[in-house]
């Protein structure tokens, strides 16, 4: 049996109370907050406004390039959209007067309805009203906005001009948006005369100077499933034409498979949408599982594309050994309006890991699963053992008798642990972390990875690229 170094003595604990990594610095401790995510959520053991303190108390302590990087990961790579805008907010502040600011925020909104969102966090954390945010903005913050603003055509602000707090158009004023050509401003007219303005926006902002309107169209109100439903077309035309035209998203296909099988939407359309992928590089992997349990007649066309997945990802060589947590704290739900859990985020990390492998979950036992890709492995390892403890620690003992076989250990968990974690014999062991939770056990001789986007995956190619060399 291979003999396993003992972890050096801790004085933090996780929540489960088994000894804890001691000494994280800010930025470790903000990534294991952010890149798994999504703001103001309550998790297992911590409150999503306890979560979303210590981000910002963490974000505050770390230079503002580091800050900028890691705003840009949690959107580009890793798919999160309200979290990278919380740290935009905290940038504003740390990194006040410094082109970084407005070039972070050009470069992190990524979809028209960001520009609000942004705005509306800013003032949440500014403890200001969303009238009295406009004497907050810096102007790199502006500018920023303005620069960001200018990256949507007509269809993409139409799309996202919706009634929010912050609309679209109170931000073009805040931001004091600049026209950069004659097309330009008559889209900006456009978006400002969707409701007349004679003083004041609807949500306080005074308009300072205005565009001539008399005789400017309205905008075009966008062709999306949203408006047209909402204005009464038939749900199963609707689809099916937007499906055609190649006008709905994605993510918005996967979200509403359900709605399409009630509305019996031909199921062909539906199914070449689903294997053509097209906007997939953005969607998390886990929502191909949330579209299988909402509309069950299309799993086998929804694994196809999960497992697409595998294919696009680079290989690993020699044998991998996975540990999957389907531990109590694991089962709790990613969101308020989401049945997915976290155990349902690692198990489809962990059915897309390229190349052979071998598959254990750990709860209170320790259960070996087969390991299948896709749908057959998400299920195999949610249904392998009952949701209890969290006895990581000794799963890893008992598997280390496994290490002289395997080329790289991967453990997927929210590192909450009730027992000590040793080192494992084999190098590399990864730790990645699907969970926001203030203490973890994947430090030290741990290569520690956070998030759940499969871009975790490809981080381990890169890594073991690099020291190959």
């Amino acid at each position: 049996m291979a003999r396993l170094n003992r972890s050096p003595s801790y004085t933090a604990s996780t929540h489960e109370g088994g000894p804890a990594f001691p000494h994280l610095k800010p930025e470790q401790t903000l990534r294991r907050s952010v890149l798994s995510c999504l703001l103001w959520e309550s998790e297992f053991y911590e409150d999503g406004e306890e979560i979303a303190k210590r981000i910002m108390t963490n974000a505050a302590a770390v230079p503002p390039p580091v800050l900028a990087s890691l705003a840009m990961e949690a959107r580009n790579r890793f798919h999160l959209r309200h979290v990278p805008l919380l740290l935009l907010s905290v940038l504003a502040r740390t990194g006040s007067g410094s082109r970084l600011v407005s070039d972070t925020i050009a470069r992190t909104i990524q979809r028209a309805d960001e520009l609000g969102e942004f705005v509306s966090i800013y003032a949440k954390i500014n403890g200001v009203e969303p009238k009295d945010v406009k004497k907050k903005l810096s102007a790199q913050v502006k500018k920023g906005l303005a620069r960001a603003f200018a990256n949507f055509d007509a269809y993409q602000l139409a799309k996202y001009n919706r009634d929010a707090a912050i609309k679209l158009r109170d931000v073009a004023f805040l931001s004091h948006v600049r026209m950069v050509s004659t097309e330009h401003g008559q889209l900006l007219a456009n978006l400002v005369n969707r409701e007349y303005f004679p003083e004041k926006t609807k949500s306080g902002f005074e308009v300072k100077s205005r565009l001539e309107l008399d005789g400017v169209p309205h905008l075009d109100s966008s062709d999306t499933w949203e408006v047209a439903l909402s204005g009464g077309a038939d749900k199963k035309e609707t689809f099916e034409r937007l499906i055609r035209e190649q006008k709905l998203g994605y993510l918005a296909l996967l979200r509403n498979l359900r709605n399409m099988e009630q509305a019996s939407v031909d199921r062909d359309i539906v199914l070449a949408a689903l294997r053509a992928r097209k906007g997939a590089q953005r969607v998390l992997p886990f929502r191909y599982v949330a579209a299988a349990r909402a509309a069950p007649y299309y799993e086998p066309a929804l694994d196809e594309a999960l497992l697409k997945c595998i294919e696009e990802l680079p290989k690993l060589s020699g044998r991998s050994l996975l540990l999957i947590d389907v531990s109590g704290s694991m089962a709790h739900n990613l969101s308020e309006r989401s049945d997915l859990t976290r155990m349902d985020a690692a198990a489809t990390l962990a059915s897309i890991v390229p190349g052979d492998r071998r598959t254990f979950t750990f709860s209170n036992d320790l259960v070996e699963v087969p390991s299948r890709s896709g749908m057959a492995g998400v299920d195999a390892i949610v249904k392998s053992q009952s949701h209890g403890g969290t006895y990581l620690g000794k799963a890893v003992e008992k598997l280390s008798e496994l290490s002289g076989k395997f080329d790289r250990f991967i453990v997927i968990t929210d590192e909450q642990s009730h027992d000590r974690v040793p080192t494992f014999a084999i190098r590399p062991a990864y730790m990645i972390n699907v969970a926001s939770n203030r203490n973890g056990v994947g430090y030290g001789s741990w290569v520690h990875i956070d998030g759940f986007s499969e871009h975790v995956l490809r981080f381990i190619h890169e890594y073991e690229a690099s020291r190959a060399r």
